[in-house]
């Protein structure tokens, strides 16, 4: 499959082209409510893959909407606050949280002990496990009104593990199916109250909510996997706030409606490790060394990317200073080895960088095909290694503000999202050596020494780093920029006039 590059279409023929995507999205949503306040019109990029369970991806779109809420949450430098939970003490593999009063989920139960025990306890015993808990053991038990949270091994993460939004804590009601159900079952200042399907989705503001109550009576989802749809959506006035706005349109769209957020996100080629052409480490290198990230960030991405020197980006300035050279295995030539690249759609740029990797590998002597779908539709056969290689865009700290879960996730023998297949007790010890670091500058060395030992594999080629681009209506107040992805519409929001 070979795709064109960019051209640039006039806005009025992208928004002519749009309109049937569009369509009836948000008819009549932005109207004023009761109380004089306008509903918020968000374009999502993503689908929900599993219902909106908490236990998958899907948790970041309920924490972006502040309808479910963690124990604890962190602040812009990764260190553990206070949310569900106003305090913490530790004693060896224990950590004792004890629980904020007058909180109750949307469906008017009250959250106590037992209710935090349940959704932890789901989460810990869930196949797969959310990734935030790959190579962690956690039980968890009532002690009066606190919560006791015990790990096989002493954990000194586990506040910034409890923030991850796959660790939200739901009213009993979600639980009583096969599946978790967030509907009308989290804590936040908005309350879930439909969901169609991959479609669209509705919350209203919930006045019972424990802290500030929410500026907006409530908010108006539609997720558009299209990336020239969403920006059509904002520059038509369809929608208040776009995430994810494709760097292709950016140039469309006023300077005054967009925001450039610097990410712990990496475009990585993830090569296989455990069949086809890429179990040799040779191969891996000459793929390595074919590939020339500093021509697509220039040519996909603008200029809008910085070049990868390592899996972790400048969103993390420490660790450009604490690495040192890697050694890897020499490249040999590839004499017409097939591969087959797949990566998805669901962001715009990623198929545009696997037509400049096709060409580049091509030219170094791969003979490549690509296979590229929506990424609901890939993710499967992806963790199952049936590609070659797979790019990938990477949050490296989305889960507890820390890169050392990422790392065991994607890299560790027994990680859940180990794409690259990859299985070295070298790297599974570094890893797990990184794990246990107590937070500060002997857990970022033991990360960095990690990273290395990931790159020496040449298991990940990392590309370069991305930003994100947000749109925000010219009335929009208060909307969150998250480099982390789990903020986006707050109590805080709202659309003016």
């Amino acid at each position: 499959m070979r795709l064109p590059a960019r051209r640039l279409i006039p806005a009025t023929a992208l928004t002519a082209a749009s309109a049937l995507l569009l369509s009836g999205c948000f008819t009549g949503s932005s109207e004023s409510s009761g109380d004089g306040g306008k509903r918020i019109r968000v374009a999502m990029m993503q689908p929900p893959r599993s219902g909106l369970s908490p236990l998958s991806d899907d948790a970041f779109k309920l924490s972006r909407w502040s309808t479910a809420e963690t124990l604890v949450k962190l602040d812009a430098d990764g260190d553990a606050q206070p949310a569900l939970a106003t305090k913490w003490t530790r004693s060896g593999k224990s950590w004792t949280f004890a629980l904020r009063d007058g909180v109750t989920f949307h469906d008017g139960t009250a959250l106590d002990a037992e209710a935090v025990v349940r959704s932890l306890a789901r989460a810990a015993g869930a196949a797969p496990k959310p990734r935030i808990l790959d190579g962690v053991e956690l039980t968890a038990r009532a002690s009066g009104d606190n919560v006791v949270v015990t790990t096989g091994d002493e954990d000194p993460l586990l506040p910034q593990r409890l923030s991850s939004p796959q660790l939200s804590i739901l009213a009993a009601k979600a639980y009583t199916g096969k599946t978790v159900n967030p509907l009308g079952a989290g804590t936040g200042p908005f309350e879930l109250v439909k969901v169609n399907g991959t479609s669209s989705a509705t919350l209203d503001r919930y006045d019972g909510y424990w802290g500030t109550k929410a500026k907006s009576p409530g908010i108006d989802v539609k997720f558009v996997p299209d990336g020239t749809a969403r920006a059509a959506a904002l520059r038509s006035g369809e929608a208040d706030i776009v995430e994810a706005v494709p760097v292709s349109q950016a140039a469309l769209l006023d300077k005054k409606l967009i925001t450039e957020v610097p990410m712990p996100r990496t475009n990585t080629l993830y090569l296989n490790t455990s069949s086809g052409p890429f179990k040799n480490a040779s191969l891996r290198a000459a793929a390595r060394e074919a590939v020339d990230a500093e021509s697509i960030v220039k040519g996909v991405y603008e200029g809008r990317a910085d070049v990868a020197q390592g899996l972790l980006g400048p969103a993390l300035p420490w660790a450009a200073g604490l690495r040192k050279p890697v050694t890897r295995a020499a490249a040999t030539d590839p004499k017409g080895a097939s591969i087959t690249i797949g990566t998805f759609t669901d962001r715009a740029e990623l198929p545009e960088v696997a037509a400049a990797l096709q060409q580049q590998l091509q030219k170094a002597g791969f003979k490549v095909k690509l296979e590229v779908r929506e990424y609901a539709a890939i993710e499967a056969d992806a963790l199952a290694g049936k590609f070659d290689a797979f790019i990938l865009s990477r949050a490296t700290v989305l889960d507890s503000g820390d890169p050392a879960a990422y790392l065991y996730s994607d890299f560790a023998s027994d990680g859940s999202f180990n794409i690259a297949q990859l299985k070295n007790p070298a790297v599974d010890a570094e890893l797990k050596k990184a794990g246990a670091q107590p937070t500060g500058d002997a857990r970022r060395a033991a990360i960095i020494a990690g990273e290395a030992a990931v790159l020496g594999t040449d298991a990940a080629v990392p590309m370069l780093h991305e930003r994100v681009i947000q749109g925000d209506a010219a009335g929009v107040e208060g909307a969150a920029h998250d480099p982390r992805e789990r903020e986006l519409v707050t109590a805080s929001t709202y659309v003016g006039s």
